[in-house]
């Protein structure tokens, strides 16, 4: 085995913990959530309860990530990311044993802030511990196994509370932190902090208002505004057109595995030269916004084509998108952009559905799909100008 061949192997030990935590950061948010109001003895029965625990941990990310990012920049992303998964584990404890309402509310803001620590440094990790020349691989497998946790996450932790209440899901999140915080321990490198030069505020900010990085993070934003829209209201309209459970779940199903399966194929197709990441990212708002159009359509064919549809662009965006944030943060910055672009990711999260909501209560939900539809097919839009300006100037 050449020395190629044995770091390219460690390498991929090394990735495997990293997938894990990007799995349980999923599960985490959705299998809980999702769970909430369930029907065992210690369910939340008050909706307004049940919201604020749902922004509670949401809240914690907006405001965390881009923080935590940033402490892994200085002290290195491995440490911070053990510390967030046995945060995590230490929050999920919390209420295990507690089991009261009020320790309920500390676990889930404790969750929450832990997958600030954890998740952004995870991914600042992945861009690290691989070549440039294959981050869409990597990122793509990445956002495989992270999104088979938000699938998994509702149907698994549906099961943990139907056999054991709100506590057994929480005790199963701490075994998990706890088991991928060893792993992790033992097989990723402990990557020492780069040096790096002074930045002032400034700096930062023009940074982060540059074109190289609001246009990647603006199209992962859209991405999981869209999901969360397909996710919370593609039922809506599946009920309203008199469709049961069963075939609204299973488009949402859909949704998700599509985008789950699409990423690891855009992530390759990325390294090998076939797209680059504006043409990807350009395309895959294009999709998902006619994924949101589709969705306008009445009955099962509206539904699950829009499902597709949103999942497939979603799934193209995501690995490009990071891979394209990577590719222009020197690599001692990383942490920093990391969780900026996750900042944004969450503000796509609640923007989206709040949007939709909002047009839908003014009107009916066709125009809310509709609203979003045409905003995310801006970029698009922008893309194909930018483009033909470039070819009249070459004539």
């Amino acid at each position: 085995m050449t020395a190629h061949d044995t770091a390219g192997a460690g390498r991929g030990r090394a990735m495997w913990p990293l997938y894990a935590a990007g799995f349980t950061t999923a599960f985490g948010a959705h299998g809980i959530a999702a769970n909430l109001g369930g029907f065992s003895d210690d369910a939340v029965t008050s909706l307004l309860v049940l919201g604020g625990l749902l922004a509670l941990y949401d809240g914690a990310e907006v405001v965390l990530k881009p923080v935590f990012g940033t402490l892994a920049d200085k002290i290195g992303a491995k440490p911070v990311l053990l510390g967030g998964l046995v945060a995590f584990a230490a929050a999920s404890v919390l209420y295990a044993v507690a089991d009261s309402p009020g320790w309920l509310w500390a676990a889930r803001l404790g969750q929450g802030a832990a997958a600030s620590a954890f998740s952004p440094s995870a991914s600042a990790l992945v861009a690290r511990l691989n070549p440039a020349a294959k981050h869409g691989r990597a990122f793509g497998s990445y956002g495989f196994y992270k999104s088979i946790g938000y699938t998994l996450g509702p149907l698994l932790g549906g099961v943990l509370v139907w056999a054991g209440g709100l506590r057994l899901l929480f005790t199963v999140m701490a075994v998990l932190a706890v088991a991928v915080a060893a792993w992790a321990a033992l097989a990723v490198p402990a990557l020492a902090p780069l040096p790096k030069s002074r930045q002032t505020v400034l700096d930062l900010a023009r940074r982060l208002t540059s074109r190289t990085f609001l246009a990647p993070t603006a199209a992962l934003a859209g991405a999981t505004a869209a999901l969360s829209v397909g996710v919370g209201f593609l039922p809506v309209s599946g009920a309203a057109a008199g469709l049961g459970t069963v075939a609204t779940g299973a488009a949402v199903s859909v949704l998700a595995a599509t985008a789950a399966l699409v990423q690891p194929y855009a992530g390759r197709a990325l390294d090998t030269g076939r797209i680059t990441t504006r043409t990807g990212l350009a395309t895959g708002l294009t999709i998902t916004a006619a994924g949101l159009g589709c969705a306008m359509l009445p009955g099962l064919t509206g539904v699950l084509t829009g499902a597709t549809l949103i999942g497939a662009g979603s799934g193209l965006i995501t690995p490009l998108g990071f891979a394209a944030l990577a590719a222009v943060t020197p690599p001692e910055r990383l942490g920093q952009t990391m969780g900026s672009a996750e900042l944004g990711r969450e503000l796509g999260d609640a923007g989206g559905p709040l949007l939709v909501a909002a047009v839908a209560t003014a009107s009916t939900l066709t125009y809310g799909f509709a609203a979003l539809a045409a905003l995310l097919a801006v970029g698009p839009l922008l893309h194909l100008t930018a483009r033909r300006r470039t070819i009249l100037a070459q004539q």
